[in-house]
Protein backbone atom coordinates (compact mmCIF):
# COMPACT_ATOMS: atom_id res chain seq x y z
CA UNK A 1 0.00 0.00 0.00
CA UNK A 2 1.31 3.43 -0.91
CA UNK A 3 2.26 5.74 1.94
CA UNK A 4 0.83 9.26 2.12
CA UNK A 5 4.21 10.67 1.10
CA UNK A 6 4.29 8.63 -2.11
CA UNK A 7 0.72 9.62 -2.96
CA UNK A 8 1.57 13.30 -2.55
CA UNK A 9 4.77 12.97 -4.56
CA UNK A 10 3.06 11.29 -7.52
CA UNK A 11 0.07 13.64 -7.64
CA UNK A 12 1.91 16.84 -6.71
CA UNK A 13 2.16 18.29 -10.23
CA UNK A 14 -1.58 17.73 -10.78
CA UNK A 15 -2.59 19.70 -7.69
CA UNK A 16 -3.85 23.27 -7.61
CA UNK A 17 -1.71 25.98 -6.07
CA UNK A 18 -3.60 25.82 -2.76
CA UNK A 19 -3.49 22.04 -2.66
CA UNK A 20 0.27 22.15 -3.19
CA UNK A 21 0.61 24.45 -0.18
CA UNK A 22 -1.24 21.93 2.00
CA UNK A 23 0.69 18.98 0.54
CA UNK A 24 4.03 20.68 1.21
CA UNK A 25 2.94 21.44 4.78
CA UNK A 26 2.02 17.79 5.33
CA UNK A 27 5.41 16.64 4.01
CA UNK A 28 7.39 19.20 6.00
CA UNK A 29 5.48 19.03 9.31
CA UNK A 30 3.97 15.52 9.64
CA UNK A 31 4.27 15.64 13.44
CA UNK A 32 2.04 18.69 13.55
CA UNK A 33 -0.45 17.30 11.04
CA UNK A 34 -0.72 14.10 13.07
CA UNK A 35 -2.42 16.00 15.89
CA UNK A 36 -4.05 18.99 14.19
CA UNK A 37 -7.58 19.24 12.89
CA UNK A 38 -8.35 19.90 9.24
CA UNK A 39 -9.48 23.39 10.25
CA UNK A 40 -6.19 24.12 12.02
CA UNK A 41 -4.18 22.93 9.03
CA UNK A 42 -6.29 25.07 6.73
CA UNK A 43 -5.71 28.11 8.92
CA UNK A 44 -1.94 27.58 8.93
CA UNK A 45 -1.89 27.14 5.15
CA UNK A 46 -4.25 30.02 4.51
CA UNK A 47 -6.95 27.84 2.95
CA UNK A 48 -10.36 26.57 3.97
CA UNK A 49 -11.07 23.37 5.89
CA UNK A 50 -12.95 22.15 2.82
CA UNK A 51 -9.81 22.49 0.68
CA UNK A 52 -7.86 20.31 3.12
CA UNK A 53 -10.55 17.63 3.08
CA UNK A 54 -10.80 17.79 -0.71
CA UNK A 55 -7.06 17.12 -0.95
CA UNK A 56 -7.56 13.99 1.14
CA UNK A 57 -10.14 12.76 -1.40
CA UNK A 58 -7.73 13.47 -4.26
CA UNK A 59 -5.06 11.38 -2.53
CA UNK A 60 -7.48 8.46 -2.29
CA UNK A 61 -8.57 8.71 1.34
CA UNK A 62 -12.16 8.53 2.56
CA UNK A 63 -11.55 11.73 4.50
CA UNK A 64 -9.14 13.64 6.71
CA UNK A 65 -9.35 11.15 9.59
CA UNK A 66 -8.10 8.27 7.44
CA UNK A 67 -5.11 10.27 6.19
CA UNK A 68 -4.26 11.49 9.69
CA UNK A 69 -4.43 7.95 11.07
CA UNK A 70 -1.96 6.79 8.42
CA UNK A 71 0.40 9.65 9.25
CA UNK A 72 0.23 8.77 12.95
CA UNK A 73 0.98 5.13 12.17
CA UNK A 74 3.84 5.62 9.71
CA UNK A 75 5.48 8.70 11.21
CA UNK A 76 9.22 8.31 11.72
CA UNK A 77 11.45 10.50 13.80
CA UNK A 78 13.70 12.57 11.60
CA UNK A 79 16.73 14.52 12.66
CA UNK A 80 17.01 17.45 10.30
CA UNK A 81 18.92 20.65 10.88
CA UNK A 82 17.13 23.74 9.53
CA UNK A 83 20.00 26.13 10.25
CA UNK A 84 23.31 26.47 8.43
CA UNK A 85 24.29 22.82 7.76
CA UNK A 86 28.00 23.39 7.09
CA UNK A 87 28.36 25.60 10.16
CA UNK A 88 26.59 23.00 12.33
CA UNK A 89 28.81 20.28 10.93
CA UNK A 90 31.94 22.30 11.69
CA UNK A 91 30.86 23.18 15.22
CA UNK A 92 29.74 19.68 16.12
CA UNK A 93 32.97 18.22 14.73
CA UNK A 94 35.15 20.71 16.63
CA UNK A 95 33.39 19.86 19.87
CA UNK A 96 34.56 16.24 19.69
CA UNK A 97 38.07 14.90 20.02
CA UNK A 98 39.93 11.59 19.84
CA UNK A 99 38.00 8.58 21.19
CA UNK A 100 34.87 10.69 21.71
CA UNK A 101 34.81 11.45 18.00
CA UNK A 102 35.27 7.79 17.09
CA UNK A 103 32.42 6.68 19.32
CA UNK A 104 30.26 9.54 18.12
CA UNK A 105 30.76 8.61 14.46
CA UNK A 106 30.00 4.95 15.12
CA UNK A 107 26.75 5.81 16.87
CA UNK A 108 25.67 8.48 14.39
CA UNK A 109 26.42 6.50 11.24
CA UNK A 110 24.68 3.44 12.69
CA UNK A 111 21.61 5.55 13.47
CA UNK A 112 21.47 7.05 9.96
CA UNK A 113 21.89 3.64 8.29
CA UNK A 114 19.19 2.13 10.50
CA UNK A 115 16.75 4.99 9.83
CA UNK A 116 17.41 4.88 6.06
CA UNK A 117 16.93 1.12 5.75
CA UNK A 118 13.91 1.16 8.06
CA UNK A 119 12.28 3.76 5.80
CA UNK A 120 12.34 1.36 2.84
CA UNK A 121 9.00 0.11 1.60
CA UNK A 122 9.54 -3.65 1.11
CA UNK A 123 7.38 -3.87 -2.01
CA UNK A 124 9.23 -0.96 -3.59
CA UNK A 125 12.54 -2.61 -2.69
CA UNK A 126 11.47 -5.90 -4.30
CA UNK A 127 10.27 -4.04 -7.38
CA UNK A 128 13.60 -2.20 -7.67
CA UNK A 129 15.62 -5.43 -7.51
CA UNK A 130 13.37 -7.07 -10.11
CA UNK A 131 13.60 -4.07 -12.44
CA UNK A 132 17.39 -3.94 -12.14
CA UNK A 133 17.62 -7.63 -13.05
CA UNK A 134 15.01 -7.74 -15.80
CA UNK A 135 15.97 -4.55 -17.65
CA UNK A 136 18.12 -4.71 -20.77
CA UNK A 137 20.10 -1.60 -19.91
CA UNK A 138 20.88 0.36 -16.79
CA UNK A 139 22.08 3.96 -16.57
CA UNK A 140 23.38 5.52 -13.36
CA UNK A 141 23.91 9.24 -12.85
CA UNK A 142 24.92 11.53 -10.05
CA UNK A 143 26.92 14.74 -10.08
CA UNK A 144 28.99 16.67 -7.56
CA UNK A 145 28.74 14.90 -4.20
CA UNK A 146 26.62 12.14 -5.78
CA UNK A 147 29.24 11.20 -8.39
CA UNK A 148 31.20 8.95 -6.01
CA UNK A 149 28.20 6.76 -5.05
CA UNK A 150 27.03 6.71 -8.68
CA UNK A 151 30.45 5.58 -9.92
CA UNK A 152 30.70 2.79 -7.34
CA UNK A 153 27.14 1.63 -8.00
CA UNK A 154 27.86 1.41 -11.74
CA UNK A 155 30.98 -0.65 -11.09
CA UNK A 156 29.15 -2.98 -8.71
CA UNK A 157 26.14 -3.47 -11.01
CA UNK A 158 28.46 -4.41 -13.88
CA UNK A 159 29.89 -7.16 -11.69
CA UNK A 160 26.54 -8.70 -10.74
CA UNK A 161 24.34 -8.00 -13.80
CA UNK A 162 26.25 -6.01 -16.49
CA UNK A 163 25.06 -3.57 -19.19
CA UNK A 164 25.32 -0.59 -16.83
CA UNK A 165 26.51 2.84 -17.97
CA UNK A 166 27.64 5.76 -15.84
CA UNK A 167 26.33 9.00 -17.34
CA UNK A 168 29.04 11.61 -16.83
CA UNK A 169 27.38 14.70 -18.21
CA UNK A 170 29.19 16.89 -20.69
CA UNK A 171 31.76 14.27 -21.75
CA UNK A 172 28.97 11.88 -22.80
CA UNK A 173 26.94 11.96 -26.02
CA UNK A 174 23.59 12.51 -24.33
CA UNK A 175 21.64 12.41 -27.60
CA UNK A 176 23.05 8.98 -28.49
CA UNK A 177 22.34 7.69 -25.00
CA UNK A 178 18.76 8.98 -25.12
CA UNK A 179 18.22 7.30 -28.49
CA UNK A 180 18.95 3.92 -26.88
CA UNK A 181 16.53 4.38 -23.99
CA UNK A 182 13.13 2.67 -23.98
CA UNK A 183 10.77 0.94 -21.56
CA UNK A 184 13.38 -1.78 -20.97
CA UNK A 185 15.84 0.74 -19.50
CA UNK A 186 16.26 1.53 -15.81
CA UNK A 187 17.77 4.86 -14.81
CA UNK A 188 19.14 5.19 -11.28
CA UNK A 189 19.47 8.85 -10.33
CA UNK A 190 21.25 9.96 -7.15
CA UNK A 191 20.68 13.57 -6.14
CA UNK A 192 21.08 15.56 -2.93
CA UNK A 193 21.10 19.29 -2.10
CA UNK A 194 22.19 21.33 -3.83
CA UNK A 195 20.32 19.54 -6.62
CA UNK A 196 21.97 19.84 -10.03
CA UNK A 197 19.86 20.91 -12.97
CA UNK A 198 21.53 18.37 -15.28
CA UNK A 199 20.32 15.43 -13.18
CA UNK A 200 16.78 16.75 -13.23
CA UNK A 201 16.87 17.47 -16.98
CA UNK A 202 18.17 14.00 -17.83
CA UNK A 203 15.60 12.26 -15.61
CA UNK A 204 12.81 14.31 -17.16
CA UNK A 205 13.98 13.36 -20.67
CA UNK A 206 14.31 9.62 -20.03
CA UNK A 207 10.92 9.58 -18.32
CA UNK A 208 9.36 10.65 -21.62
CA UNK A 209 11.15 7.73 -23.30
CA UNK A 210 9.42 5.26 -20.99
CA UNK A 211 12.37 4.34 -18.77
CA UNK A 212 11.85 3.22 -15.18
CA UNK A 213 13.28 5.81 -12.78
CA UNK A 214 14.79 4.73 -9.47
CA UNK A 215 15.56 7.84 -7.42
CA UNK A 216 17.87 7.98 -4.41
CA UNK A 217 17.44 11.34 -2.73
CA UNK A 218 16.75 13.05 0.59
CA UNK A 219 13.23 14.35 -0.05
CA UNK A 220 10.24 12.82 -1.79
CA UNK A 221 9.44 16.22 -3.26
CA UNK A 222 12.98 16.83 -4.55
CA UNK A 223 13.28 17.66 -8.29
CA UNK A 224 13.87 14.01 -9.28
CA UNK A 225 11.50 12.63 -6.65
CA UNK A 226 8.42 13.74 -8.53
CA UNK A 227 9.47 11.74 -11.61
CA UNK A 228 10.48 8.56 -9.78
CA UNK A 229 8.73 5.23 -10.23
CA UNK A 230 10.62 3.92 -7.21
CA UNK A 231 12.10 6.20 -4.56
CA UNK A 232 14.53 5.49 -1.73
CA UNK A 233 15.12 8.21 0.82
CA UNK A 234 18.43 8.74 2.60
CA UNK A 235 17.73 9.91 6.13
CA UNK A 236 20.46 12.02 7.71
CA UNK A 237 20.82 15.61 8.89
CA UNK A 238 22.26 18.30 6.66
CA UNK A 239 24.69 18.49 5.03
CA UNK A 240 23.60 15.26 3.34
CA UNK A 241 26.75 15.00 1.15
CA UNK A 242 28.77 14.67 4.37
CA UNK A 243 26.41 13.19 6.94
CA UNK A 244 24.53 10.98 4.49
CA UNK A 245 27.40 9.25 2.69
CA UNK A 246 27.35 6.13 4.91
CA UNK A 247 23.61 5.41 4.62
CA UNK A 248 23.79 6.16 0.88
CA UNK A 249 26.42 3.48 0.30
CA UNK A 250 24.58 1.10 2.64
CA UNK A 251 21.44 1.49 0.55
CA UNK A 252 23.32 0.93 -2.71
CA UNK A 253 25.12 -2.06 -1.24
CA UNK A 254 21.77 -3.55 -0.21
CA UNK A 255 20.55 -3.40 -3.80
CA UNK A 256 23.76 -4.91 -5.20
CA UNK A 257 23.83 -7.68 -2.59
CA UNK A 258 20.17 -8.46 -3.21
CA UNK A 259 20.85 -8.92 -6.93
CA UNK A 260 23.92 -11.09 -6.29
CA UNK A 261 22.00 -13.27 -3.82
CA UNK A 262 19.17 -14.08 -6.23
CA UNK A 263 18.95 -17.45 -7.96
CA UNK A 264 17.97 -15.76 -11.23
CA UNK A 265 19.85 -17.57 -14.07
CA UNK A 266 20.61 -14.25 -15.78
CA UNK A 267 22.51 -13.04 -12.74
CA UNK A 268 24.27 -16.32 -12.04
CA UNK A 269 25.40 -16.69 -15.65
CA UNK A 270 26.72 -13.15 -15.79
CA UNK A 271 28.66 -13.45 -12.54
CA UNK A 272 30.16 -16.75 -13.66
CA UNK A 273 31.24 -15.19 -16.96
CA UNK A 274 32.66 -12.15 -15.15
CA UNK A 275 34.77 -14.41 -12.95
CA UNK A 276 36.03 -16.40 -15.95
CA UNK A 277 37.01 -13.22 -17.77
CA UNK A 278 38.82 -12.00 -14.68
CA UNK A 279 40.86 -15.20 -14.53
CA UNK A 280 41.74 -15.04 -18.24
CA UNK A 281 42.61 -11.35 -18.20
CA UNK A 282 44.12 -10.30 -14.90
CA UNK A 283 45.42 -6.73 -15.25
CA UNK A 284 46.43 -6.35 -11.63
CA UNK A 285 49.78 -6.91 -10.00
CA UNK A 286 49.98 -10.18 -8.07
CA UNK A 287 51.45 -10.00 -4.62
CA UNK A 288 54.08 -12.59 -3.94
CA UNK A 289 53.87 -14.28 -0.57
CA UNK A 290 57.26 -14.28 1.09
CA UNK A 291 58.21 -17.38 3.01
CA UNK A 292 59.55 -16.83 6.48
Amino acid sequence: MEQYTDKIRKDYDKMTKRQKIIAKYIMDFPKDVAFQTARQIGKVCGVSETTVIRLCYILGYSGFSEMQKEIQTTLLEETTSRTNPIENFRESSNSLRDTNLIQYMIEQDSAYVKATLKDIDFKQYQKAVEKLIESDNRIVLGFRSSFGPASWFTFALNIVIGNTTLYRGEIEDANYLLSKIDENTVVIAISFPRYTQETFSFVKAVKKKGACIIAITDDRLSPIGKYADILFRVIAPSPIPLKGITPTFSLLNLLVTSIAATSNPKVQEHMKGYEQNSNEFYPFAKTEIMEV
